[in-house]
């Protein structure tokens, strides 16, 4: 057995995928407690029919044909329109437009390419520093994982749910419990952006309600996807699956035939690149759920809990020790391999130690979020270093005042549960 869980971790230093790595520790579990090793396949079986499950592919192909269309322009027309007259205000702009692209499209990377080509010289032309554009549009990208529907807020309720804690939570609840959080980050950084925009040349163009009709004019057929869908999720009139559908039918009619910035021809291909990362999540959550049963039988949270509270009697300090950890995975992992390897050993010790599922959820997003834009692997350093043809360290250097400011909003969304509880 030693042999077996050696030849794995091997695996893992060659770069097997990440699915192979949980389900291969889950035979290893399985097969060492004398289970038939078919358990692992009613896993998957199971998987196929949890409700809510089509959430997932659908909120996914919204994204990809709205990071197709034109409508990254349209959001941010209306974004200016309506803050850019504010000091530092096309900042705030990017803050708020990136935040809910990124909400959408569920890809933090996708945001910095679509967005990230218009803000970028937008800010530079308002008279912004070097540094400033690059950390903004950099950090940015990963605003809009605590709101719904973030996929990796959905990933996070599918395995906890499997978990069977009490309390237990929905993914309903997990949309509502990010709400307050994301604003708090926005609003910091808000302010940040204001202040530094304190001192540049006013805009030529003042606030005015023609500005702000005409850019909701071009933006007619988006804006109900925040306002109707999203508030349905957030009131209980409509589940996350039925949300989705409804985003799903909506984006393909209005951006195929509508607006028609999506030809025919284009759709089958960008269907299918939606679908395959549909079924990288779904291979890697599948596993996931073997993984996790393995666990619960092995009684791993509990022992673990016992280590911990043996080690640690203070929630407070608890909370201390879980964000340092979280943000160091942050920089190893990414945030969907991190949701599926951790929840099912760290929600039942959270739970020991008094905390809510949902605040564990927005915890666990939210430092993820800054492990985006945080070296090694960084996905987001990456990307906007090619982007925008500029090394990695002065990317580094230039994230760093937006890291410390979202470390504060970490902190109080630490401290202040009812940042994360109050709406659900």
């Amino acid at each position: 057995m030693s042999l077996a869980w050696l030849l794995l971790a091997l695996a893992a230093l060659l770069g097997a995928p990440l699915f192979v790595l949980i389900l291969g520790a889950a035979f290893i579990g399985f097969h060492g407690a004398g289970y038939d090793l078919t358990v692992v396949a009613v896993e998957f079986h199971r998987l196929a029919n949890m409700p809510g499950l089509t959430a997932i592919p659908l909120f996914t192909l919204a994204g990809y044909l709205l990071a197709e269309s034109r409508a990254p322009q349209r959001l941010l027309a209306l974004s200016d329109a309506l803050l850019g007259w504010l000091p530092g205000g096309i900042a705030i702009v990017g803050l708020v437009a990136c935040a809910l692209f990124t909400a959408f499209t569920g890809a933090s990377g996708v945001t910095i390419v679509a967005m990230g080509a218009l803000l970028y010289p937008a800010l530079k032309a308002a008279g912004f520093d070097e540094r400033f554009n690059l950390g903004l549009v950099t950090s940015s990208g990963s605003l809009g994982l605590l709101f719904a529907p973030s996929l990796p807020l959905i990933l996070f309720g599918f395995v906890a749910a499997q978990l069977g804690t009490q309390p237990g939570v929905s993914i309903e609840q997990l949309f509502l419990a990010g709400l307050l959080p994301g604003l708090l980050m926005i609003l910091l950084l808000g302010l940040y952006a204001g202040w530094q925009g304190r001192a540049l040349p006013s805009r030529s163009e003042p606030f005015s309600w023609a500005r702000v009709g005409r850019a909701a004019r071009e933006a007619a057929w988006e804006i109900p996807l925040p306002v109707l869908v999203l508030g349905a999720i957030y009131t209980g009139t409509l589940a996350a699956s039925e949300a989705a559908a409804i985003t799903a039918l909506y984006v393909l009619l209005v951006t195929v035939l509508v607006r028609r910035e999506i030809g025919l021809t284009r759709l089958p291909g960008l269907l299918a690149e939606s679908m395959r990362l549909v079924g990288a999540i779904l291979l890697i959550l599948g596993a996931a759920l073997a993984f996790s049963n393995w666990l619960v039988d092995a009684e791993v949270p509990s022992r673990l809990f016992e280590w911990i509270q043996a080690t640690i009697s203070s929630p407070l300090a608890f909370l201390l020790a879980l964000n340092l950890f979280l943000l160091a995975v942050g920089m190893l992992l990414d945030v969907f391999a991190a949701i599926v390897i951790l929840v099912p050993l760290l929600l039942p010790v959270a739970i020991g130690y008094g905390i809510h599922p949902a605040h564990l959820g927005v915890l666990m997003l939210a430092n993820l979020q800054l492990g985006y834009f945080t070296p090694p692997v960084g996905m987001n350093l990456f990307i906007a270093s090619y982007r925008f043809q500029v090394p990695i360290g002065r990317l580094v250097r230039a994230c760093l005042p937006f890291f410390l400011i979202l470390l504060l909003a970490l902190a109080l969304i630490t401290y202040v549960p009812w940042f994360s509880l109050a709406l659900i």
